[in-house]
This record gives structure tokens, C-alpha cells and sequence, in this order.
């Protein structure tokens, strides 16, 4: 079974995102997948600036990046499995190959965030957040006390019986239907919103087989109780940048989480 890890880092990777590359390309070797990095956007999406109410910083470099991730739809005439996960991603070397955590009956596989063993720092904003995106769907996301059920879509697992709910459409196609336009255009609570309410929407309203993976497969490190962080497979850096912060990289502090 032919698999694939798909990334997208665009422009110039931070020190962050090519520390996480090389873990990742190193994780594939150990379990034969195939590793791709996008470089160069393809789609190109943007909104439409008759209704957009994105900011001029969300467009500046003339398309949305959000978007590009979707560019891994156009693999599966070679692969039977893909996996799409961020450039901010570092996967430890004692990590199980997650292919074979995928329920092979299921389409699509992804960690609900809430079921992350959440901070209580971090309660309140995953619950304003969840609340402010999907309330007013009308797909059903099963709001608890940690607001409602959404998957984290910093990383995704597909088996190739996803292609169906494309209906034939090309990536960009996909993306541009009438049903995701508010999202698209980031109208309303959606104004500052990712590729990820929109999968969300998507994933519940066509009906297809999902599989709730174990929250150790996307660790929101920032987000998470850091007595769990020891426990995590994919560690997400969450809003991280690993920059210079005074005289101490924020990368070499991250590289200590390992």
C-alpha cells in the first residue's frame, strides 16, 4: 500500500519548520512513506473582494496560504493513504506508524480537540473559539463544557475512499463551491478562519466515515497539560515560531519538549 506524508511551508522555512521537516522525513524513512513538501503555491485562492471581509494582511501575498494544503487531494491517483499535516508538526522517533492507526473502513481520521487532555488555561479560548465557528452550522459539532466538537486539522489522515466526496472536482474547484464561500471570504465569526472550519463543515455534512483518533497523534503543545506532553506521537507547536526571544532561542526551549 502505497502511502504519503504531504506538507506545505511556502516561502522561506523558519528554523522551527525545517527542525520539524527533518524529523518528519526521518519518520518516513523509518516506515517507507513517501515524504512531499509544497514549496510553491498552486491554488492560489482568494477571496472575493465584492464581499471578502479577510484583511489586506491575510491577502498580501496575493492568495490565501491557508488554502494550499488541499493540493494533496490531486495525489491519490498514486497513493491509497495520505497524510496532511503542518510544517509546525515534529513527530518523535518512537512514534507509531499512524497509517496503521487509521480505521480502514472509515474516509478521514483527525484528533477532536477537546478530547486533548485541554489546560485549564487553555479552556476558555477553545471553547469561546469552537463556539464562534461552529455554532451557527448546521452540522451537528455536539457542544459540551468545553464548547463544541471540532477535529484539529493540523493533521489529517485519509484513506484514498475520500476521493468520492470530491464529486470529481479539482482541489481548487472543491474549495471554490458556493457552500464554503463565507468561509472562504471569512465573513462573520469566520473573518479570521482557516482551512480548518471549512474541512470541518465538510467532513460532517457529506456524511462520510470518520474515525476519532487518540489525542496522542496531535499534541497542541501550549494547549495540553504539560504533565501529557511526554505521552504525545505528532507534536503540534502550536503558534509557535521558534524565533529569537532575547538572548534564548524558543527552538532550543521546544527541542527540550523532545
Amino acid at each position: 500500500m502505497r502511502r504519503l506524508i504531504f506538507q506545505v511551508s511556502v516561502g522561506q522555512p523558519s528554523n522551527l519548520y525545517k527542525w520539524c521537516h527533518q524529523s518528519v522525513s526521518k519518520y518516513c524513512k523509518k516506515y517507507g512513506i513517501d515524504h512531499h513538501i509544497q514549496t510553491e503555491p498552486t491554488l492560489k485562492i482568494l477571496p472575493d473582494p465584492k464581499t471578502t471581509n479577510r484583511s489586506q494582511g491575510a491577502i498580501r501575498l496575493g492568495y490565501l496560504p491557508i488554502y494550499e494544503k488541499e493540493h494533496a487531494f490531486t495525489f491519490f491517483d498514486r497513493y491509497e493513504q495520505i497524510a496532511i499535516i503542518d510544517s509546525d508538526i515534529y513527530i518523535r522517533d518512537n512514534a507509531p506508524n499512524i497509517f496503521d492507526s487509521l480505521d480502514i473502513h472509515s474516509d478521514f481520521g483527525g484528533v477532536i480537540e477537546r478530547d486533548m487532555p485541554i489546560s485549564s488555561r487553555y479552556a476558555n479560548k477553545i471553547r469561546d473559539y469552537s463556539t464562534g465557528q461552529y455554532e451557527k452550522l448546521e452540522t451537528n459539532h455536539k457542544p459540551n463544557k468545553l464548547g463544541y466538537e471540532f477535529f484539529n486539522m493540523g493533521l489529517m489522515v485519509m484513506n484514498k475512499s475520500i476521493v468520492k466526496y470530491l464529486n470529481g472536482l479539482s482541489p481548487r474547484e472543491f474549495i471554490m463551491q458556493k457552500q464554503f464561500k463565507k468561509f472562504v471570504d471569512g465573513l462573520g465569526e469566520w473573518k479570521w478562519s482557516t482551512d480548518q472550519t471549512l474541512l470541518n463543515y465538510w467532513v460532517r455534512k457529506s456524511g462520510m466515515g470518520l474515525h476519532r483518533m487518540d489525542w496522542k497523534w496531535n499534541g497542541l503543545i501550549g494547549a495540553i497539560k504539560e504533565d501529557n506532553i511526554k505521552d504525545v506521537h505528532f507534536l503540534h507547536f502550536y503558534m509557535r515560531n521558534g524565533n529569537m526571544q532575547g538572548d534564548v532561542s524558543e527552538l532550543e526551549q521546544l527541542k527540550k519538549l523532545v
